[in-house]
Formats: C-alpha cells, structure tokens, sequence
C-alpha cells in the first residue's frame, strides 16, 4: 500500500487540515502584534465561529459522510508532515507490483509537477476514467481554498467547476464588503480586508480560468497508470485499490511547490 493510509479517524484528521490552520490564521491576523492577547472580544468570537463553519464546510466537500461506519474510511495520498519522496517511491514500487501482478482497474490519485490550467490536463487524463480534479488558486504566501471539483470530462467540467468557484467567491467578496460597510473595529477591519482581498484574487484567477489544478482522481488499470505516470507533468501515480467507493475515501495530494514534507498551504502574511 503507498503513502501512509489510516481508515479510522480519517474524517477527523481532514476536518483538522482544513480547520485548524484557518482559525489560526484568523487568530494571527485579530492579535498580530500583541506578546499575549488577554481574551477574546465578542467580535473575535463571532469572526473564529465564522471561519469554523466555512472551515468545516470546507472538509465536508472532500470528506465521506459523518454516519460512515468507523474503519471504513480510507486515506490516499500524503499524511499531513509525512515525507513527499518517501511517498513517491512507495507509490512507484506499488503501482510496479499492481502491475507486474495484472491487478485489475482501481482508483488512483494523480499528482502533478505543477499548476496546470484545464486544457492542458487533457493530454495527461485522456483515455481514462476521471472522478475529480483538486484546484487552489496558488498566491504566493497566501492561504487559499482547496476545492474539489467532481469531473467526468475533460476539460468541460473542470471550467464548469471553475465558473461556479468564480461565482461563489464574487458572493464572499461582496459579503465582507458588506460587514465592512456596516462598520467594525481597526483590527476586524482589517481581518474583512484581507479575506475580501483574497476572495477578490480568488474570483479573478477562477474567471480566466487560471492554471490551478494540481491533482485528479483516476479510475484505470495499472497499465494506464503506468502510461500516465510516464506523461510531462505528471508527478505522482498513486494507485488506491484498497478504495470500493469514492465517499468512503479521502484523497490528499500534495502541493507542487511542497518537496520535502507536506503540509497545509502557507499563509505568510501578517
């Protein structure tokens, strides 16, 4: 089996990936500058409960449902800080075993080298089976929202999937707009401002339909992913046989500009 796979509390450990490191940088953003805030105010609360939700929401779009029995759920992909070439070379050797075994047709994970707009994903996924493509617009030093768009064709679906991302992040800027206009405080204000900055960034990469998709879901036999893995761009093939059914699974591919260890995106900013 490649990579680390976990099946009992994999929900959970997604939920924190996409939780944890929101509400931390909320936090970062309303204290920056303080040694030691002293608590929080009612307006902070409201912000931190704010980002939960969208947060939980988040891992609730990748992630099976709650009433999953436990040990069902599998993971594929890179453990959060778990090595990114230890994981390539395990993936190597298994897909070379599922091969040499004449295994049948199984759900993979494809990662690439780098951001990739939707017309140029078609020589890489073409004559397989796609179930997902996994897009984040990368801004540099910026945290920004890893979208799962569910895809049977390629592009098509990809750009679908974009325009609709477009759509919601044009309503997310507008709605911290919103919250700005009714007046808040300098240190919420400023929270509103960056997310309407981010969102607004956001929007804008979604409508051109910005060169954002590092990873898909694949169905195929070892011989296609062979193929696959063989093709420019492509970084890891990490085939999942031991995955029956897609909302029982959890994918986490890593991020092109990640080499050594994988890690949630980076918000370097104050």
């Amino acid at each position: 089996m490649s990579g680390a796979r976990r099946t009992l509390g994999d929900r959970l450990g997604a939920v924190d990936e996409v939780l944890l490191v929101p509400v931390a940088r909320g936090y970062r953003r309303i204290f920056a500058g303080r040694r030691r805030p002293h608590g929080l105010t009612l307006a902070a609360c409201l912000i931190a409960a704010m980002v939960v939700a969208v947060a939980v929401w988040q891992a609730d779009r990748a992630a099976p449902a709650a009433d999953m029995p436990a040990g069902q759920v599998v993971k594929v992909g890179v453990e959060q800080g778990g090595s990114i070439p230890a994981y390539a070379e395990a993936s190597r050797a298994e897909l070379g075993r599922l091969t040499s075994a004449g295994a049948q047709e199984s759900y993979a994970l494809v990662t690439f080298t780098a951001y990739l707009a939707p017309d140029r994903l078609t020589p890489i996924l073409g004559g397989v089976s796609v179930a997902a493509v996994y897009v984040r617009v990368p801004l540099p030093g910026t945290q920004t929202e890893i979208v799962r768009i569910p895809v049977t064709k390629v592009p098509v679906d990809v750009v679908t999937g974009m325009d609709q991302i477009a759509d919601r992040k044009a309503r997310e800027s507008q709605r911290y707009a919103d919250r700005l206009r009714d007046g808040a405080d300098l240190q919420m204000a400023a929270v509103y401002q960056s997310g309407q900055k981010v969102a607004d960034a956001e929007h804008e990469a979604y409508a051109q339909r910005c060169s954002c998709a590092y990873a898909a879901v694949v169905r195929a036999t070892p011989a296609a992913l062979e193929q696959i893995a063989r093709r420019p761009d492509v970084r890891v093939v990490d085939a999942a046989p031991e995955v029956r059914r897609l909302d029982r699974a959890v994918f986490w591919p890593p991020l092109p500009e990640q080499r050594t260890v994988a890690t949630p995106p980076g918000d370097t900013r104050s």
